[in-house]
């Protein structure tokens, strides 16, 4: 398993918006988990409702960038299919 708190422009820390979770919610980035043995791979985050800090695992493609949300829809793409990397 290969663990990183860096992944597609974002750091263990920052906000993300999570694809497919139902109601008002907020998560963090925590770290992306490869498993060279079978390629799997997944985003641990945390949050949840308010007040919450539950951990869970999503899908690459589910995970966006924070301002993707504009009201309840989501704009733009997932971290996954166009990474916020810097421009040198």
């Amino acid at each position: 398993m290969v663990r990183s708190t860096r992944w597609n422009g974002v750091k263990s820390g920052d906000v993300v918006v999570v694809d497919g979770v139902k109601g008002r919610q907020h998560w963090v980035f925590v770290a992306h988990v490869v498993n060279e043995a079978t390629d799997e791979e997944w985003v641990e985050v945390r949050g949840g409702r308010v007040g919450e800090a539950k951990g869970r695992s999503f899908r690459p493609e589910s995970i966006y960038p924070s301002g993707a949300r504009k009201g309840s829809r989501l704009v733009g793409l997932s971290l996954a299919q166009a990474p916020q990397l810097p421009i040198p």
